[in-house]
């Protein structure tokens, strides 16, 4: 699985972007896929998710409210539309993809591929 994000940038606070991440290759079989960050010298934190199928989502804390992770499944391409930026949220934002298998007697194992990331940068 190849992933290809676009959209990032610098905004200012209380601003928008749009970020776009373009999955090719084995993408039948993803699971779910989704938006990691990571700031200077903190850790990588997850900040939305999509499932395939029901597309169920789930958004951290902090973003809840003002983010909002979509899926063409067509284009097999998934957007964050961020709204309301504050300059907390400047970061190298990640894609995600996930392959979940099952090999039987609770042995589940997850599968991860990552774009290469998009500066978000919120200026104050």
């Amino acid at each position: 699985v190849q992933l290809v994000e676009s959209g990032g940038g610098l905004v200012q606070a209380g601003g928008s972007l749009r970020l776009s991440c373009a999955a090719s290759g084995d993408t039948f079989t993803i699971n779910a896929m989704g938006w990691y960050r990571q700031a200077p010298g903190k850790q990588r934190e997850l900040v939305a998710a999509i499932t395939s199928g029901e597309e169920s989502t789930n958004y951290a804390d902090s973003v809840k409210g003002r983010f909002t992770i979509s899926r063409d499944n067509a284009k097999n391409t998934i957007y964050l539309q961020m709204n309301s930026l504050k300059p907390e949220d400047t970061a190298v934002y990640y894609c995600n993809a996930r392959k979940t298998r099952y090999y039987g007697l609770g042995d589940v194992r997850d599968y991860d591929y990552w774009g290469q990331g998009t500066q978000v940068t919120v200026s104050s």
